[in-house]
């Protein structure tokens, strides 16, 4: 193997959202013939304007020509808090290794780098959710569950 990990950039737009679309296909248990369009529509248009106004950096990773993997990094802000005093937050998202390169360090590496990026920025309020699959790797770097947050969900689509 000679992986790569890189940086993505706007011309990286058409795998970023292909991507994300395999992310939540798996994360939700989605069969193939799912309706994604309007997911993969607005996937493009996240990356168009948060790429661009650097609110979201991806890693993709290549061996050779080969796709192996991704993951990204969302910054936000929220209010102010006594343990969060800027506001600033970053939260981990779109972490995939294809099928033939898992188990490799592919997904800690770059999951490495995602958080190196964010603490680069000052940012220590760092968050992700984790599928049953991606808990020990993450567990592993580190993380913790959270017991204070809460969430409304939606209704069933």
């Amino acid at each position: 193997m000679n992986l790569i990990y890189q940086k993505a950039t706007i011309e990286d737009l058409r795998i970023l959202t292909e991507t994300r679309i395999e992310v939540l296909r798996a994360a939700n248990k989605l069969p193939d013939d799912a309706d994604m369009s309007e997911v993969r529509e607005q996937s493009c248009l996240y990356y168009q304007k948060a790429l661009i106004d650097n609110t979201h950096i991806a890693y993709l990773v290549f061996d050779g020509n080969r796709f192996a993997g991704a993951g990204g990094v969302s910054f936000y802000q929220v209010m102010p808090t006594y343990h969060n005093p800027s506001g600033y937050k970053a939260y981990i998202m779109n972490m995939y290794t294809a099928p033939g390169y898992r188990r490799k360090g592919i997904a800690f590496k770059t999951l490495d780098l995602l958080v190196k990026e964010a603490k680069a920025r000052g940012i220590s309020a760092i968050s992700l959710e984790a599928t049953e699959m991606g808990r020990p790797l993450y567990k592993k770097y580190g993380f913790i569950g959270m017991k204070d947050e809460m969430i409304l969900p939606g209704p069933p689509t």
